[in-house]
C-alpha cells in the first residue's frame, strides 16, 4: 500500500528522463537468472549522487532504495512476468522514472518422461521397500507428477513440485503389487507419460507337498508309482527334487503354477520313505516324508512255490527211477540163475516189519518237501523279509538225505529187507551183474 502512495504522490514530480531500463536477458525461461540495470546516459560523473529503485507493477522490489544501479534476480519463474521500470533520485528529491519494460517468462515444457525403480531391474522381493523415480530431462516450473497402476490407469499418488524428479514409496512390497506402472508429468503444458515398468515381486518357495499316486489302492512290485510336488507359493520358474530315503531320484522344473511330477517303476527296494524339495533361487524347502508300503504280487509267490514243488518231485521221483531200474535188472540176474542152479535160487522174501526205526510203511510212504520261504510284504524301509529255510543248503547234506531216501524206496519197490541185500552182495556172480545195479 505504501509503494501505491508514494508512486501516486511522486507521479506528479517525476519525470521521464534519460533514464533506462535494461533486462539482461530480455527472454528468460524460467529457472534462468536475470539482471536489471537502471541506466542514465547523460549522467555525468561530476552530477550529485543518486538512489535507486527497481519496479514490477507497481511493487517495489529487492532491498528498496539502494545506490546500485543493478538488481540481480537468481531465479526467474513465470509468474514473475510483468511490468518493469526503475527509478533515481537526486539528493534534491528529485525522481526520474524510467519507460516501462514487459518482461514475459517462458516456461521449458517437460520432455522425456521416465520411470525407474529402486532396486534396480524391477524386482523385489517380497516385504523389501520398493521406490518408483519419476523424472523428465526437461521442463521448468511446478511440475505435477502422478504415478499410475495397472492398464487401467489407477492413480497411486499425485505430487506437485518444483523439480525435475519425484517419487512413489511402497514401503513393503506384496504379491499383489506385481503389476505394470507407469507416471505422467505436466507443468502447463499437457501431461507428458512416460513408459511402461513392469514389477515383478520375487516370493520364496513355501514348503512343498508331496503327493505319491499309484494304480491300486495297494501298491504292488510292477506298479507305476508318481510322485507329485507342488509348493503353493513362491515365484516361478521352480525346481523340484524328488528323494527317496535321502537318496535323489530325479528333477524336473515347473515354469509355471502346478507343481512337477516324476513317474518310478516300483522295485522291492522301493518301499520306505519319499519327500520332496523345491527351490527358485529365493532357497529351499523340503516336505515332510511320506512312507510307501506294498507287497509282491500274488503271481511272484505261485512261481516261486511251483518251482520249489517241482524241485522236491525231481528229488523223490529221481531215486525212485534209479530203484525201479535196479530192481528190474536184479530179478532179470535172479532167474537166469534159478534155471541154472536151483539150490542156489533165492528164497521168496517173507513180508515182514521194516528195521528202521519211525520208518514209515510202505502205504504210509510219501514225498517230502522242504517249505519254499514264504513270500513276505515289503517292509517300510524297501526291505523283503526271508525265512531262514531260504539258506543255500550244504552239498553234504543233501547228498546224505538223498541216499537215505534211495535205500528206502529199493526196500519198498524190491520188497526185500536189509539182510537179503547184503546176502545179494555177497554172491561173486551178482557183483558181476548188470552194470546199473549198484549196491
Amino acid at each position: 500500500m505504501l509503494p501505491r502512495l508514494l508512486l501516486l504522490i511522486c507521479a506528479p514530480l517525476c519525470e521521464p528522463a534519460d533514464l533506462l531500463l535494461i533486462v539482461s536477458p530480455s527472454h528468460p525461461t524460467e529457472g534462468s537468472p536475470v539482471t536489471l540495470t537502471c541506466k542514465m546516459p547523460s549522467l555525468r560523473s561530476s552530477d550529485a549522487q543518486f538512489q535507486f529503485c527497481f519496479f514490477r507493477d507497481a511493487q517495489a522490489l529487492g532491498p528498496g532504495w539502494s545506490s546500485s544501479p543493478k538488481l540481480q534476480i537468481a531465479n526467474m519463474w513465470k509468474e514473475d512476468s510483468g511490468s518493469y521500470w526503475c527509478e533515481a533520485q537526486t539528493m534534491a528529491s528529485k525522481v526520474l522514472r524510467s519507460w516501462r519494460s514487459q518482461i514475459n517468462v517462458h516456461r521449458v515444457p517437460v520432455a522425456d518422461v521416465s520411470l525407474e525403480t529402486q532396486p534396480p531391474g524391477g524386482q523385489v522381493m517380497e516385504g523389501d521397500r520398493l521406490v518408483l523415480i519419476c523424472s523428465v530431462a526437461m521442463g521448468t516450473g511446478d511440475i505435477t507428477f502422478l504415478w499410475y497402476k495397472g492398464a487401467i490407469g489407477l492413480n497411486l499418488q499425485t505430487k506437485t513440485q518444483r523439480s525435475l524428479t519425484a517419487e512413489y514409496e511402497i514401503p513393503t512390497a506384496r504379491e499383489s503389487d506385481a503389476e505394470q506402472y507407469y507416471c505422467v508429468a505436466e507443468n502447463g503444458y499437457g501431461p507428458r507419460p512416460s513408459g511402461l515398468v513392469s514389477i515383478t515381486v520375487r516370493i520364496p518357495v513355501s514348503r512343498p507337498i508331496l503327493m505319491l499316486r499309484a494304480p491300486r489302492a495297494q501298491a504292488v512290485v510292477g506298479d507305476v508309482l508318481k510322485l507329485h510336488c507342488e509348493a503353493l507359493r513362491g515365484s516361478h520358474p521352480i525346481l523340484y527334487w524328488f528323494y527317496h530315503e535321502d537318496v535323489i531320484l530325479g528333477s524336473s522344473s515347473a515354469p509355471s503354477g502346478g507343481g512337477a511330477s516324476f513317474n518310478l517303476s516300483l522295485t522291492a527296494e522301493h518301499s520306505g520313505n519319499y519327500s520332496c524339495e523345491a527351490n527358485n533361487g529365493l532357497g529351499a524347502q523340503r516336505s515332510e516324508e511320506v512312507t510307501l508300503n506294498f507287497t509282491v504280487p500274488t503271481g511272484a509267490r505261485s512261481n516261486h512255490l511251483t518251482s520249489g514243488v517241482i524241485e522236491g518231485l525231481l528229488g523223490t521221483l529221481g531215486p525212485a527211477t534209479v530203484a525201479l531200474l535196479f530192481c528190474y535188472g536184479l530179478k532179470r540176474k535172479i532167474g537166469r540163475r534159478s534155471t541154472r542152479d536151483p539150490l542156489r535160487s533165492l528164497p521168496s522174501p517173507v513180508p515182514q516189519e521194516f528195521p528202521y526205526l519211525n520208518s514209515p510203511t510202505p502205504g504210509q510212504l510219501q514225498p517230502t518237501y522242504e517249505n519254499e520261504p514264504r513270500e513276505q510284504s515289503v517292509a517300510v524301509h524297501g526291505r523283503q523279509q526271508h525265512s531262514s529255510e531260504q539258506k543255500a543248503q550244504k552239498p553234504w547234506g543233501h547228498i546224505w538225505r538223498t541216499s537215505l531216501q534211495l535205500i528206502r524206496i529199493i526196500s519198498v519197490v524190491c520188497q526185500w529187507d536189509t539182510g537179503t541185500l547184503k546176502m545179494l552182495a555177497l554172491d561173486h556172480s551178482f557183483s558181476r551183474g548188470p552194470d546199473f545195479c549198484i549196491v
